[in-house]
């Protein structure tokens, strides 16, 4: 038996599905399910495998540079210069193997933190439910699905009740689908499959039992998604990488490009001049950036996960940095979030015993996603409910805004209708007064009144209608010419302290805008309290009749949206992306998918539904915003981290490649010979290496950052001059008051270009004075280990491998001068960098 053998399985009944998949209702043995595991495969439709340790380590090596640079070595054992080859390959292969190990390191860190924030499925197995992971469920489980669960598999559904399914990833069907169980034609399209559930869409309302039929790349979904490549759109951050790679790549080609045609045109050896121009591209090139990227990603992951924030897409980490804008909703982010009940009212304002019991009854057979209002109703009191018997209900949506349950009691059939005030007015042509029925035109000001009364002081308050009922089942058609019977007063109180929280996000330059789709005065009230601005407040029917050009320019000055819809937090999102700004969306719920797509960093919280989880990047194990702003912090160390490698290593490079270059024009020698070049490029990102457990200063954090190209190009000529202007001097002293042979010169070039890239790293990484930021450990560590090792080196017999030479004591003592003067010098030129027009043009937002 395979996946395939059941290709119509709609047109089958539960009965044959169960029999063909040699299953039942107790579900599969765990002994079988893991034997069709290892048969069909990890349910992942497109699997994004964990790339082998063999092919991560190839992939170090991928860069065109370097395949020539192997090339270029491979041919010199070929013409028998064996020692040169094999040093220029041994460091090369030094230098994958720093990267693989770095890369290897930060996949089994973020690999164990996603474990944690896994989807999961409730199966039936041996006859008991059990969770396990999405990844585990196989071909004839049978799965219990809730409102909130992701569709683990294609399935037959074998049970159903009241059931609504969201398909529009697979359909592009806006609303959700109601589901059945009945047999239908094998011609049945796809988007009428009314049996069937497919993997990819996710429940709205509704409880089923299913079996799965298909997993992973034979689901409709893993077909789709073999052919074309699924995936959201680039990070800012991982754009911006891009770009300075292009830019990188350019300014490389030219410089090796140009250096090879000078040194054959001087009628050097034409290999040895290939290699020596492969060496200063490499030089040129960070090429240790995307293992550095991974150390300083993994490494913000698992500080993150440390303050309870886990992160499922590292990119994301930079954008979490990058952020100034977040939006959110307001109950239970920035309320208690555990609604209570504070009354049930008739029209006339008073308590009522009956109001109560028909809202009871609403609450208690509703069977779609567990609420917080529904469990505040039924927590609030439990009165005498043995009488009645449910016959059919109409799920909540969020279009409809409102829930029916249709119950029968002594043969009378009564249709009871909760949802948000507007929503069960519009329903309704009477009202239940102390005297009597009368038409809902003579009362809907009083209530009007009532609402705005109550919202006012921050309560939340949902209508109660009802209307007698003939048949045995209701639509939404029936909710229609209802009665109204009063209000549902609900409260629930801002967080203790969350308005000092909203003060700490805008101190970080995060702005707070609040979407939901309570009432405006309520939404007004409750911000206020938090601190958010209220003079303008945008509800769903403002954004229905404005234009996404004017939504764009109010978007910015509006701190609170009410009476939303779904797909007009999504709107509101895209107004602010288009705007310039990052955005972040927080979300636990069905209604908020769209919204965390839209965004450019999704944030969701451990105990979300699975949809919303499953589209998070980012994942607090706790809902509280003070655990995302220290997760916010952690993600702009991260950012700060990284800049801080990219400024050091093309600065450093820059300036010694370039001086390289020139110097090669006029002395009778290679100032470096190409094993040296690549030995000295390997050094200097060695303490760059630890740049990913850096100290960040507290300044650094206060804003936004991101990426700046122009500011990268800036800061690499500021600097990469600055180097050569000392390359220069140390050049002149080496042949004018030294009087240096060429193993000599070359050495005590090695020397200085090593020791002063890596003294340097210590002024690069703050802006302020040196001596006032504090370096991790590792950092310090790893510079004066470099440090001490390159003095020592031509002194070694590894050092005559490298065609170094022992220097005299005058030179050392040369070389501490020139380095010294380098510091203070690169020092001072950082406070003038930073002063300067030539930074702030360049820096807006960097």
């Amino acid at each position: 038996m395979v996946q395939d053998d059941i290709s119509a399985f709609w047109a089958l009944s539960a009965e044959a599905v169960m029999e063909e998949l040699a299953t039942g209702a107790a579900g599969l043995s765990e002994s079988e399910a893991g034997e069709r595991l290892r048969r069909y495969g990890s349910n992942i439709p497109r699997r994004r495998k964990q790339p082998k340790d063999l092919v991560l380590l190839l992939s170090q090596f991928r860069s065109p540079i370097i395949m020539l640079l192997v090339f270029a070595a491979l041919l010199s054992l070929y013409l028998h210069q064996n020692l040169e080859a094999c040093l220029v390959l041994a460091i090369v292969f030094a230098s994958g193997l720093l990267g693989f190990w770095q890369e290897r390191t930060a996949a089994g860190t973020i690999a164990r933190l996603l474990a944690m924030v896994q989807v999961r499925a409730t199966v039936v197995r041996a006859g008991s439910e059990k969770e396990i992971p999405v990844e585990s469920v196989v071909p004839g489980d049978i799965v219990i699905l809730r409102a909130g669960d992701i569709i683990p598999g294609d399935c037959r559904i074998l049970e159903s009740r009241d059931l609504f399914v969201n398909e529009a990833a697979l359909t592009g069907e806006t609303y959700p689908v109601e589901k059945t169980t009945e047999i239908l034609p094998e011609d049945t399209p796809m988007a009428e499959r009314r049996n069937s559930l497919f993997m990819g869409t996710n429940v709205v309302s509704g409880t089923a039992t299913a079996i799965v039929v298909h997993t992973g790349k034979e689901t409709e979904f893993g077909r789709i998604s073999h052919h074309l490549e699924l995936g959201r759109p680039e990070t800012d951050f991982e754009r911006g990488l891009r770009g300075f790679g292009y830019f990188l790549m350019e300014l490389t080609l030219l410089l090796m490009v140009a250096i090879f045609a000078i040194n054959v045109y001087l009628e050097r050896p034409v290999l040895e001049s290939f290699l020596f121009s492969l060496a200063l591209a490499v030089g040129l090139t960070p090429q240790l950036l995307p293992a550095i990227v991974s150390v300083n990603l993994a490494h913000g992951a698992r500080e993150m996960a440390a303050l309870r924030v886990i992160v499922k897409r590292l990119a994301s980490i930079e954008n979490f940095g990058s952020m100034n804008v977040l939006c959110c909703d307001k109950t239970g982010t920035l309320t208690e979030g555990a609604a209570k009940m504070h009354a049930a009212l008739d029209v006339d304002g008073r308590e009522n015993q009956n109001v109560f019991l028909l809202a009871y009854l609403n609450a208690f057979y509703e069977t779609g996603f567990t609420n917080p209002i529904d469990q505040a109703i039924l927590s609030y009191r439990q009165p005498d409910i043995s009488g009645f018997k449910k016959l059919d209900e109409v799920p909540y949506d969020f279009v409809r805004k409102r829930l029916s349950i249709l119950v029968s009691r002594e043969g009378e059939k009564l249709m009871i209708t909760k949802g948000a005030l507007r929503s069960v007015l519009d329903i309704c042509s009477s009202a239940q007064t102390s005297d009597g029925t009368v038409e809902i035109d003579s009362v809907k000001e009083n209530i009007q009144k009532m609402f705005s009364d109550f919202s006012s002081r921050g309560y939340r308050v949902l209508g109660l209608a009802c209307r007698k009922i003939s048949g045995e089942s209701v639509t939404k058609d029936d909710e229609s010419d209802m009665t109204f019977l009063g209000f549902l007063i609900f409260f629930d109180p801002p967080k203790e302290g969350i308005a000092r929280t909203v003060a700490n996000l805008a101190g970080l330059g995060v702005n707070l805008k609040m979407i939901t789709g309570d009432s405006k005065l309520v939404a007004a009230t409750v911000g206020e309290q938090v601190g958010l601005r209220k003079s303008i407040v945008l509800t769903g029917s403002d954004l229905r009749k404005i234009s996404d050009e004017a939504l764009q320019r109010l978007v910015r000055d509006v701190d609170i949206f009410a009476e939303v819809e779904p797909n007009q937090k999504e709107r509101v999102i895209l107004a602010l992306r288009r705007n310039g700004d990052v955005v972040g969306y927080m979300g636990d719920g069905i209604n908020d998918v769209s919204a965390l797509h839209a965004s450019d960093i999704s944030i969701s919280v451990e105990n979300a539904v699975d949809v919303a989880k499953d589209a998070a990047d980012i994942v607090l194990l706790e809902k509280d915003l003070n655990v995302l702003i220290r997760g916010v912090v952690a993600g702009r160390k991260t950012f700060a981290n990284t800049m801080k490698y990219v400024f050091m290593a093309t600065s450093a490079n820059f300036g010694n490649m370039f001086s390289m270059a020139l110097l090669s024009l006029f002395l009778p020698f290679l100032p470096m010979l190409p094993v040296q070049v690549l030995l000295t490029n390997l050094l200097t990102d060695l303490p760059e290496m630890a740049i990913a457990s850096d100290s960040v200063d507290p300044e650094y954090l206060v804003r936004p950052r991101r990426w700046s190209i122009r500011l990268i190009r800036n800061f690499m000529a500021v600097f990469g001059l600055l180097s050569s202007l000392f390359d220069y001097l140390t050049f002149g002293a080496l042949l004018f008051l030294l009087h240096a042979t060429t193993a000599q010169f070359r050495t005590g070039w090695f020397m200085e270009s090593v020791i002063s890239a890596s003294m340097v790293v210590l002024v690069i990484r703050t802006r302020r004075p040196f001596f006032r930021s504090v370096p991790s450990r590792y950092l310090v560590a790893s510079t004066l280990g470099v440090g001490a090792a390159t003095f020592l080196l031509p002194y070694t017999p590894l050092g005559r491998l490298f065609i170094f030479t022992p220097l005299p004591l005058s030179f050392l003592a040369v070389t501490i001068v020139i380095v010294a003067i380098y510091v203070l010098t690169a020092e001072m030129a950082k406070s003038l960098f930073y002063k300067s027009l030539f930074y702030r043009r360049s820096a807006v937002t960097a």
